[in-house]
Formats: structure tokens, C-alpha cells, sequence
């Protein structure tokens, strides 16, 4: 029985696939699907310290290479947010845009650190943490993005970081039309806007597979 699990698993999903225009995806799928980079938010919808708190409950529960778990967290809700915002940059391959657009700011972040220099198993954590995260918070109805581009040393004196910063997560109720587009491999990478949607190429399966 246990020897054929997987095999009927992947059976049942080949066979909900051919009318899935009439049902729901898996639920990772739909998550995954709705786990897009939101560069801009409905601030009328407020994000709460507790909220982050269940995002990075995840954190207990993931895998982590060689059980290291050296991630931290800090958590930044609206009282503080002004202070991240001014110290991070958003959609840089949209400079004439001025992103995000006035009004439309995340007002709520989770500044990932690690407590060791870190290396590629700190680097491989950060993937996994940052993906379950933001998959948590689709799960709550809500989005974000993974920031890269902000001021380190600086974040980490306003905050009193003694552990090292290496990623801001953005956190909010996304305001913004998403689409993603099939790509072959050699095309243009970009995002970019058309008629007042971002949209996202993606590489097609296929030319993923070696």
C-alpha cells in the first residue's frame, strides 16, 4: 500500500488536471499561483504584530540545512514603518515609476538576520524561511515581496540589530494586477508594466528541465 501511495497521489492530480478549468487547483498550486512581488498595498488594510508573528511561526516547522536555524526575525508593524521605508528600494527595473507609487507604501516588515556570518547553508535557510513566509501570509489573504535592495548598516542601527540583516520582507494586501507570461529561456527576463498591469515572464517549463 505505502509502495503505491505516491503513485495514485500523482494518478489522481493527472486526472483533475484534465477538467481543471472546472475545479479549484491543489492548494499549494493556488498558493503558489497568488504568491506574486507586490510592490504596491491597500493601506486601508492594517497588518498587525500578531499577524506577523503567525508568518513567522512557519519558522518552528520548515527544514533547515544541517538544523542550523540561525535566522531571526524582527518584526515592524505601522508605528515603525517610515523608518524601514526610507532605507529600502523597490522596482529598480522600473526607475521611471518611482516605486512604490505614493499611497500605496507596505506599512508592515519582517527583517530576516542571521546570528553567524552567513554562508550557503544560511543562504539556503533564507530561501526556504522567506518562501513559506510569504506563502503563509497568501494563506492569510494578504502578499509581500522579498527586498534585497536596502541600506544594511543602517537598518541594523535603527533597530539595534546586533544580529546581520540580509532580507526584508514587505508585507501587505496587495494593490496592484499581476500576470504572469510564458517565456522561452532567451528572452527578456524584466518585469514591466502594460495598460496598468505588472507583468512577470517566466521561463516555460520545458526549457527548465535538462
Amino acid at each position: 500500500m505505502a509502495d503505491n501511495y505516491l503513485e495514485n497521489k500523482y494518478d489522481n492530480l493527472m486526472k483533475s488536471k484534465t477538467s481543471m478549468s472546472t475545479k479549484k487547483a491543489t492548494a499549494v498550486s493556488s498558493l503558489m499561483l497568488k504568491n506574486r512581488s507586490y510592490r504596491g498595498y491597500d493601506q486601508r488594510c492594517v497588518v498587525t504584530l500578531e499577524h506577523l508573528k503567525h508568518i513567522v511561526s512557519v519558522n518552528d516547522k520548515i527544514p533547515s540545512a544541517r538544523n542550523q536555524q540561525v535566522l531571526r526575525f524582527k518584526l515592524i508593524d505601522s508605528d515603525n514603518a517610515d523608518k524601514v521605508l526610507n532605507l529600502i528600494k523597490l522596482g529598480s527595473a522600473l526607475s521611471d515609476l518611482h516605486l512604490p507609487i505614493k499611497g500605496t507604501e507596505p506599512r508592515a516588515f519582517i527583517i530576516i538576520c542571521s546570528i553567524i556570518d552567513a554562508d550557503k547553508w544560511t543562504y539556503t535557510d533564507l530561501g526556504i524561511s522567506c518562501q513559506s513566509m510569504l506563502l503563509q501570509a497568501v494563506e492569510m489573504g494578504l502578499n509581500g515581496i522579498c527586498i534585497g535592495a536596502f541600506n544594511k548598516e543602517k537598518i541594523k542601527d535603527e533597530f539595534n540589530l546586533e544580529a546581520e540583516p540580509l532580507l526584508i520582507l514587505a508585507i501587505g494586501k496587495g494593490a496592484e494586477k499581476i500576470r504572469i507570461k510564458s517565456i522561452e529561456a532567451d528572452k527578456d527576463h524584466k518585469y514591466y508594466r502594460e495598460n496598468g498591469e505588472h507583468i512577470v515572464p517566466k521561463v516555460k517549463i520545458d526549457e527548465l528541465i535538462l
